[in-house]
């Protein structure tokens, strides 16, 4: 088959720093802060934005600020403002949040989902049957989140077959879109190519999205190569927020300013302000004491210092 197939003329970026990016930081971040954050986001011109998480103050206790996160934030119309909901609890909590979009997760390898949630991947999804009918009643989006879908931390390769069945279940949930993330970051441009293709076999690529993580420093590489056959929407994180808890010291998602910086370099359209992202990823790495973890955001926001 021909790889080099034309890129998209236009991608959707889906900023999850507020959410995916900030849930792992140890220090508390108040909400006055996110709320800004997602502010500044909202203002750059993304289009979606992962705002929010219902899940148990117990578990991720970064995300107990949700509920005022969600009220706080000036909303732009057709933003659409996520929200991860593990449960019906946290759907519940996403409805009266007001959440554009509620997000369910599953993972394509089956060590991950027995260690991480002590069940199968079938039947981690099948608990998912009541929040998926609950968001379509609603009229809300729907998007299924696929961990582990190029690697496992536990037990390393994961099969094509793995991937496409699991696809194939958020499908028939009623999903509108289906990200499929690379949570330990170690996949490479063919082996990215490899599983896109294949996820495409159950859903049509408009809906799919690439979730890559930095890890090993292929995050950028393996978007274009997604492009090359027929992805175009790509989640990033502002100043590359967000850790990788199975991979010790290295970073997580990839981040926003790098992916920008690319699409521009490619001519190809985001409707994303880059410099408003830059002003955005500083004033949260100012906030967390830290030196931001995207290149280009560093670099820009050099340049204009020097």
């Amino acid at each position: 088959m021909n790889m080099q197939a034309s890129l998209p003329q236009r991608v959707k970026i889906v900023e999850v720093g507020p959410r995916d990016g900030l849930q792992n930081e140890k220090e508390s971040v108040p909400a006055h802060v996110k709320i800004e954050l997602v502010d500044r986001l909202t203002g750059a011109g993304f289009a979606n934005i992962e705002a929010a998480s219902f899940v148990s103050p117990k578990w991720v206790p970064q995300m107990a600020t949700s509920v005022e996160v969600m009220a706080g934030i000036a909303r732009r119309a057709g933003v659409i403002y996520s929200a991860l909901t593990p449960n019906m609890q946290g759907f519940e909590a996403a409805l009266a949040a007001s959440a554009d979009e509620v997000v369910i997760f599953g993972s394509a390898s089956e060590a991950f989902s027995q260690k991480n949630i002590n069940c199968s991947i079938v039947e981690s999804i099948a608990r998912f049957e009541g929040v998926a009918k609950a968001a379509k009643d609603h009229g809300l989006r729907l998007r299924g989140s696929i961990s582990c879908a190029f690697g496992c931390p536990y037990q390393g390769e994961v099969p094509l077959d793995a991937v496409a069945d699991v696809v194939g279940r958020m499908r028939d949930l009623g999903c509108d879109e289906i990200d499929i993330a690379d949570t330990i970051g170690v996949a490479t441009p063919r082996k990215t190519q490899a599983v896109m293709l294949r996820a495409m076999e159950q859903f049509r690529a408009a809906g799919l999205s690439g979730h890559f993580h930095d890890t090993y420093g292929q995050a950028l590489a393996n978007i274009y190569a997604s492009m090359e056959v027929g992805i175009a929407i790509f989640h990033s994180s502002v100043s590359g927020l967000g850790g990788c808890p199975y991979a010790k010291g290295a970073t997580g998602n990839v981040a926003t300013e790098d992916v920008l910086y690319m699409m521009r370099g490619l001519g190809i359209e985001t409707g994303i302000d880059l410099d408003l992202v830059v002003d955005a990823g500083q004033f949260i790495s100012q906030f967390l004491g830290r030196k931001g973890a995207s290149r280009a955001g560093n670099a820009i926001a050099a340049k204009r210092a020097g």
